[in-house]
């Protein structure tokens, strides 16, 4: 049976990020946490350079965990000569400790304290992204990590469990029950502990983050052939605007443009559209440092990307 070409997209991004090699210049190391000493490992590669230089700390993904992901961003850090960690905290989102814990939020600011402490890191320039579950991650941490964090970079984002277990209930797929397992609601579904790990429901520390750049990407099909609706990345993005007391409302992102994204998974473009990488942008939405951008695709990061976005962001 012949696949349609948006099938076929998305098959290819997800194996791209599913089926890349680990890079064999990340070397392993651990440390014991300051909660209930556990263990965490991570991979790191250290900057060549002989003077202070970024740090790049990715988060894996949902259903990853440090040792298991082997599609990343280090080659492109790698690149840069920058500095890299990729922290466990807390592996797969299958177990109470995961999904945005206290323990997961202490497991990665405690990550970003050994880069600081082992590596030569300008402290100015140190950046977090996440992809899916990582860029759950993300979100979590631009909420409530101790480190001042020039930008984070989320894609795919997870903000609301309460709404995903609900999505994933209408699908069919694993992650239902996982994050049940995830909130420590004894096999059955507790909104409110499901909240209690939704970024979309914490205080924002807007005065924190006021200097720091978050750039959330969703590809327009997530959601549809994809497993993260990108009303989760829409939701957050102006519950932002609306807790930094956003006046502009052209600013938000407003329920009639976000019915158009979700329902027909395009967008009416008044001139030809911009391009992120080889992809259409179709829709953004920037208020002060806060962005979000609706691109062709699905479930999707586009790695080539992210650097280069992130430096552009913070010069404008």
């Amino acid at each position: 049976m012949q696949q349609s070409p948006l099938f076929c997209l998305f098959f290819l991004s997800f194996w791209a990020v599913a089926s890349a090699q680990r890079p064999d210049y990340l070397k392993k190391d651990s440390i014991q946490s300051s909660l209930d000493g556990n263990t965490q490992v991570f991979y790191f590669d250290k900057s060549r350079a002989s003077t202070p230089q970024p740090l790049v700390v990715e988060l894996h993904s949902w259903s990853n965990s440090a040792d298991s992901q082997k599609g990343m961003i280090a080659p492109q850090v790698h690149a840069k000569n920058w500095n890299f960690i990729f922290p466990n905290f807390r592996g797969v989102n299958n177990q109470p400790k995961a999904c945005c814990s206290d323990f997961v939020l202490s497991d990665i600011d405690e990550a970003i304290d050994w880069a600081l402490k082992n590596m030569q890191v300008d402290r100015k320039q140190i950046y977090i992204v996440g992809y899916s579950g990582g860029g759950y991650a993300t979100l979590a941490a631009y909420m409530r990590s101790r480190h001042q964090i020039r930008a984070f970079s989320a894609w795919a984002s997870i903000s609301d469990l309460e709404a995903w277990y609900a999505e994933s209930v209408e699908r069919k797929n694993k992650y239902a029950a996982e994050i049940v397992k995830c909130i420590g609601a004894n096999e059955v579904f507790d909104a409110q502990k499901a909240k209690a790990r939704s970024p979309l429901f914490w205080d924002y520390p807007v005065h924190k983050r006021k200097n720091s750049l978050l750039q959330m990407y969703v590809g327009v099909h997530d959601g549809y052939t994809g497993s993260v609706p990108i009303s989760q990345s829409i939701n957050f993005y102006n519950k932002l605007l609306k807790d930094s007391k956003e006046k502009d409302t052209t600013r938000y992102v407003s329920a009639a443009d976000a019915e158009i994204l979700l329902k027909t998974r395009s967008f009416p473009a008044q001139k030809a559209p911009e391009t992120l990488g080889n992809r259409a942008i179709l829709y953004q939405k920037t208020s002060k440092n806060i962005s979000l951008t609706v691109f062709e695709g699905s479930h999707d990061i586009l790695y080539d990307q992210v650097l280069s976005r992130i430096s552009a962001g913070h010069k404008k």
